[in-house]
């Protein structure tokens, strides 16, 4: 089978505190050998860099998550965008983003106008935007729908709607939708929806420590448990393992078009801190 790639994953968060260099190891011996990480705002930023700088297979992006945004944003913001305007870093997407109103509405104006903010750094760097939405659809196509000519592209990450939401989210012709192990859950209606998305429009992720799939479900979550969601949609497209990750890998690397780092050859020496570097083109 070809090699997986997970499009998110938070391996830097204290979930993994203890074994964080292991489920690096796990993920690549599973043949997951590439693990793009969203931030989530400005307090996570240099422990996903020291994970990103540690291993090369490790990508990092920058954003803003949308459950971060509160009295302060304005400021903490700012913090963020000062790591992307840095010179010394080098980031491969703008993420975590989006609009969540599933917990609380009391931000719902300035979590657009954070959202909005961050669509146009991915203009501007020329970077996919990763996109988080729940109990938001209204609002954040509000915001998207003036953005919809140009030239973003992105994930819509965890995708979990209708068939209809589907049909919306997959107007913007450059963008993919993330599927991750709510695909494997027993009562989970995505099975259906997906038989009505074009597999070149899909990419994996496990969105780690969270949502972790059938049989680990209840469980932390891990990018080596990829292979799981892989499987199921295997069985949900009819065709073979080795064809879904060949063609989600295919549409990962589209969203990912200006990864600095070479996806040609995999060198992996576990006897190394670094130990799975990308060759350099």
């Amino acid at each position: 089978m070809n090699a997986l790639i997970d499009t998110h994953t938070h391996l830097y968060t204290e979930e993994f505190d203890v074994d964080r260099e292991l489920a690096v190891i796990r993920a690549v011996e599973a043949g997951v050998t590439r693990l793009f990480m969203p931030n989530i705002d400005d307090t996570t930023v240099e422990a996903m860099l020291k994970l990103c700088e540690a291993h090369d297979c490790c990508y990092p992006m920058i954003g803003f998550h949308p459950t971060s945004v509160d009295a302060g944003w304005k400021e903490r913001l700012e913090k963020v965008k000062g790591y992307l305007t840095s010179s010394s870093h080098r980031f491969y997407g703008i993420g975590e983003v989006g609009i969540d109103l599933y917990w609380d509405k009391t931000f719902r104006e300035e979590q657009m106008i954070v959202f909005e903010e961050q669509v146009k750094w991915a203009l501007e760097y020329d970077l996919p935007l990763i996109i988080h939405c729940r109990e938001a659809y209204p609002e954040l196509l509000e915001v998207l729908s003036g953005y919809k000519h140009t030239a973003l592209r992105g994930i819509f990450h965890s995708f979990t709607g209708t068939s209809e939401d589907a049909e919306r989210l997959l107007e913007y012709e450059s963008f993919m939708l993330g599927i991750n192990g709510v695909v494997t859950f027993k009562k989970s209606t995505l099975p259906e929806v997906l038989k009505n998305v074009p597999l070149k429009r899909v990419v994996l992720e496990t969105d780690s420590p969270y949502l972790a799939p059938v049989p680990y479900r209840g469980k932390r979550n891990e990018s080596a448990n990829l292979v799981k969601v892989a499987e199921c949609l295997s069985v949900i497209y009819g065709v073979p393992l080795s064809e879904i990750a060949s063609q989600t890998t295919e549409n990962a690397l589209k969203v990912f078009t200006n990864a600095e780092k070479s996806f040609k050859s995999l060198l992996i020496s576990t006897s190394k801190v670094n130990f799975c570097r990308l060759d350099v083109m």
